[in-house]
């Protein structure tokens, strides 16, 4: 504590930084506040769940696979490439190895462990299992 206040040449807590720089301490962030100008300093950060239902909805069909539809990087979204090539259906993909945040939030999102995951109009289907039972039953079309 005491090498913050050296560090900082601030005597009191809280102390609030922004990007590493000391802003002041709480007389100036309530003096901030009052005037207007707190909220222009802090960062903003687009809310995983914000970006994810953006990312659900970027085409009607929307695939969430490891790759790309031409490299993809495990056999299950290979096999999962092959039967949308296969039925003609347009879709767009994400390659969740590009984005951590959000191959680990998507499966907290959607509640599906498991890639490849496939959204029609923003709503989960299911993985390639889900895919392929809707397939064989001849209800999966372009």
């Amino acid at each position: 504590r005491q090498g913050l206040k050296t560090y900082s040449n601030w005597p009191t807590f809280p102390q609030l930084y922004v990007d590493g720089d000391l802003i002041g301490g709480l007389d100036i962030i309530n003096e901030m506040i009052e005037a207007g100008e707190l909220q222009t300093m802090i960062p903003t950060k687009v809310q995983l769940d914000d970006k994810l239902k953006k990312l659900v909805n970027k085409a009607p069909v929307m695939v969430f696979m490891k790759g790309d539809p031409e490299t993809p990087k495990c056999g299950f979204s290979r096999t999962l490439m092959e039967i949308l090539k296969e039925t003609k259906v347009e879709f767009a993909t994400f390659d969740i190895l590009t984005d951590d945040e959000v191959r680990q939030g998507l499966k907290k999102f959607s509640n599906w462990p498991t890639y490849p995951q496939v959204y029609v109009k923003g709503d989960l289907i299911g993985g390639l299992d889900i895919i392929k039972e809707v397939q064989e039953s001849g209800d999966l079309v372009p």
